[in-house]
């Protein structure tokens, strides 16, 4: 299957991607950076890094947590935070939409074809 993955880049540097979208619902469904974080096969300081990065580019925080004790603790996203992941899906969805038919002639030409021999096998 073919698929488009969209990567914002912004001015000061930053990207905002898949990668990063993903990680933010990951914590709005599991209430937790570190569920998230291990669902996505990373660590949690790796998650955490990601997070601030994305604060850093919108600035201001896209997710609020809690301390443990008696009634849990764990992470959510802020209203920012949904509307960051809300508006990179709409992006995405519209860019998969407008190039739907090209991406089908790519994947037709490379599967039509045989993949070129490579050095050294």
């Amino acid at each position: 299957m073919t698929k488009l993955s969209i990567r914002i880049d912004f001015e000061d540097g930053e990207a905002f991607g898949p990668g990063k979208a993903r990680l933010l619902e990951l914590i709005d469904a599991q209430g937790s950076i570190r569920s998230a974080a291990a669902a996505m096969n990373m660590s949690y300081r790796h998650a955490w890094l990601l997070l601030q990065a994305v604060e850093d580019t919108f600035g201001a925080p896209v997710i609020t947590t809690a301390t443990g004790g008696a009634k849990g603790g764990g992470a959510k996203l802020t209203d920012l935070g949904k509307a960051v992941v809300a508006r990179y899906r709409a992006i995405e969805n519209q860019a998969a939409r407008a190039t739907a038919g090209d991406l089908t002639e790519l994947m037709k030409a490379a599967t039509a074809s045989p993949a070129p021999e490579r050095k050294g096998k």
